[in-house]
């Protein structure tokens, strides 16, 4: 008997499509949507594999097994994507076209086999993703932003801005979410910079977690929003939920795009706005990426210490001065010297988290923001990551280190009850 080898894939695809026709004629799609997921699947997979075993084609009893599985993710799933969302290991998915997919595993990318039949079946996947949470993407709107039943992130973007075809990007949302021991364990970061940290989270101070694409940014804000008391009112805002608060006392907010006519967004500004009124003790924001940024130092120093927030940047100095350009997104006309006071007064700390070249994330700078001098935001360094270089496998090597410099903030957390022990600040670490 013939296998998946030898018949041809158009072959393959062609009697794919057609089983798939002719199995939704013949279900009873209203009443399967009042049944539960899993009886649903199994009535549709007994129904798929009769179809199957009652058709003339050459292939054996396991391709037969795949052709039901690919069948049954068609109707239920994401097809071709399904087994991809089903593997622990892949971080990230992206479809460049229809015949190439990528996926990112370890932080390294690599190209799967697997395709789609052509970009109306990858259009229908991408259309079957965003209709889900009530959006759309078509020619006059042809980039949108979703995220999947798991909370995994979502971007898709279709011709004419995209030339080869329509083009997908799926962050994946863990199902486990990764702890402090996960990232000590991953030489992420070590147990003195932990120490510190969620220090710096019990005491209120405010942090921006700064790092490019795919640095770890909302890893890192998760586990150390871990550490804020269980007491205490916590509101998240966010593009797309991502964050995995355990606290109790918690409540999630979420921007919205416009709608068919181009009505109803509610931007970021606005609900970073909205929680002020929310008596709130942490505000977490998911990410800064323009005006909003103004409101988030305003909430820093008026009372709302302790809030969290990411920014892109590639340096807790780039981080500070992006900032201070999104502030000046607000059109408020506020002098140059009164943002960067503002942001010197309001900011305690930067952590910075990079994606090295193996694929490894590090936290490679903890900073205090000390001041301001002569207009210009005075930052030092705490610890830091030194790379000393890559052995034969490509693994970076280096060494975490104190810069045996006590921040200026000690004394403040040790009054908040969170006292820092002096050798703390003399550690060091070779990876």
């Amino acid at each position: 008997m013939a296998n998946l080898q030898t018949f041809e894939r158009g072959d393959y695809q062609q009697v794919k499509s057609d089983l798939h026709r002719k199995i939704l004629d013949r279900l009873d799609l209203e009443k399967l949507g009042r049944t539960t997921s899993d009886s649903a699947r199994d009535e549709v997979l007994v129904l798929i594999r009769s179809s199957i075993n009652s058709e003339a084609v050459p292939l054996s009893f396991t391709e037969r097994e795949q052709l039901s599985r690919e069948i049954l993710d068609e109707i239920f799933g994401l097809g071709p994507l399904e087994p991809l969302l089903k593997d622990p290991t892949v971080s990230d998915i992206l479809v460049n076209r229809f015949d190439r997919v990528y996926v990112e595993r370890g932080g390294k990318l690599e190209i799967t086999g697997l395709k789609f039949k052509d970009n109306q079946h990858l259009m229908q996947i991408i259309d079957r993703i965003v209709s889900r949470i009530g959006r759309r993407v078509d020619e006059s709107s042809p980039m949108v932003d979703a995220r999947l039943q798991d909370g995994s992130r979502v971007n898709a973007i279709i011709p004419p801005l995209a030339l080869d075809g329509a083009c997908l990007s799926i962050r994946r949302f863990g199902r486990d979410p990764i702890t402090a021991r996960n990232m000590l364990d991953n030489r992420s970061l070590t147990e003195p910079m932990l120490e510190l940290l969620s220090a710096m989270v019990k005491g209120r101070l405010n942090l921006i977690i700064s790092g490019g694409t795919g640095a770890g940014k909302t890893t890192v804000l998760n586990v150390l929003s871990g550490y804020i008391p269980n007491s205490e009112r916590i509101v998240t805002i966010e593009d797309a939920a991502e964050l995995q608060l355990k606290q109790e006392h918690i409540v999630r907010l979420e921007t919205r795009p416009p709608n068919i006519e181009g009505k109803g967004s509610v931007r970021m500004r606005q609900l970073v706005i909205n929680s002020l009124r929310m008596r709130p003790d942490r505000i977490v924001v998911g990410e800064v990426r323009g005006e909003e940024a103004f409101d988030m130092l305003q909430a820093m120093n008026t009372g709302h210490e302790g809030s969290l927030t990411t920014v892109h940047a590639n340096s807790p100095r780039d981080a500070l001065a992006r900032i201070e350009n999104m502030v000046s997104m607000a059109n408020l006309n506020i002098p140059e010297r009164a943002i960067r006071h503002q942001i010197a007064n309001a900011v305690h700390a930067v952590v910075q988290v990079a994606r090295l070249s193996d694929g490894t994330r590090k936290i490679i700078t903890v900073s205090e923001v000390t001041g301001i001098v002569d207009d210009m935001i005075i930052l030092q360094d705490i610890f830091i990551f030194e790379r000393s270089g890559v052995d034969e496998s490509g693994k970076v090597r280096g060494v975490f280190r104190s810069t045996g410099v006590a921040p200026h903030f000690a004394e403040r957390l040790a009054t908040a009850g969170c006292r820092l022990s002096p050798a703390l600040f003399e550690s060091r670490m070779e990876v």
